[in-house]
């Protein structure tokens, strides 16, 4: 499996607070299976997480997990907050990118509202080359009220990354009835921990990819997409996947 969505770079943002914490984190995601880790940390205003910030970090993180044989490969990017996406110079930008292909970009969700300017940068990033992928809507209120309202998003170029620990459900039962219902619609393209560290305890992205009850759905959102945008490829189609019966 392939984990797009992590906060695995030590003292970076709110995730890994140290070394240990990363090694901790990265064992923890071998033992399920996982082979990649994309390191994302938050750029924003209270983490403003630059480029070189974020790809000093991923070379030590590299180095330290092949001293240390952890089999996990770490790639390249962050979450951008949606407030600064047009602060960032188009060069950096694309160094922000998962694995630095230039064409997929982990964007914040909101976590209030729905911002007018959610539409116009989503559309606007497309049309620069690069796919927005949403991490966790299904934490806003918006959102749960009406998940399908995401289609739309969807229609313009974007794609959906829901979080392991919102389908789990045990902190927030709105969070999972929202991610249950983008799953029903379709609008899910990607699966991923959103793991912070082992000061944060969250259900494996493993586990509840194997509690969806449908192995070809599982694959498609923690394995065959991800692999695409790792790649910088468009991603496969869904098929006849769904949710399981």
């Amino acid at each position: 499996m392939i984990d797009l969505h992590t906060h695995v770079l030590p003292g970076i943002d709110d995730g890994a607070r140290s070394l240990d914490d990363s090694r901790e984190l990265a064992r923890e995601a071998a033992a399920e299976g996982i082979t990649v880790l994309a390191a994302t940390p938050h750029v924003r205003d209270d983490y403003p997480t630059t480029p070189e910030m974020m790809e000093d970090a991923v070379a030590e993180i590299r180095a330290d997990f092949a001293d240390q044989g952890i089999p996990v490969d770490v790639v390249h990017g962050a979450e951008v907050d949606l407030s600064l996406l047009w602060a960032i110079p188009p060069v950096d930008l694309r160094r922000l990118t998962i694995a630095q292909t230039g064409r997929y970009l982990l964007l914040e969700f909101p976590y209030r509202r729905w911002p007018i300017a959610l539409e116009t940068s989503v559309k606007r990033l497309v049309a620069l080359g690069v796919t927005p992928l949403l991490a966790h809507p299904e934490r806003n209120p918006e959102v749960q009220d009406r998940p399908d309202r995401v289609r739309g998003l969807v229609a313009a170029g974007a794609l959906v990354q829901v979080t392991a620990a919102s389908l789990e459900g045990e902190r927030d039962r709105a969070a999972q009835a929202a991610a249950l219902r983008l799953l029903e619609l379709g609008l899910v393209h990607v699966l991923a921990s959103d793991s912070h560290g082992p000061h944060i305890r969250r259900e494996g992205l493993g586990a509840v990819a194997r509690g969806l009850g449908d192995p070809a759905l599982a694959r498609y959102l923690t394995v065959e997409v991800p692999g695409a945008i790792l790649a910088g490829e468009p991603i496969p189609e869904r098929g006849q996947v769904g949710l399981g019966a």
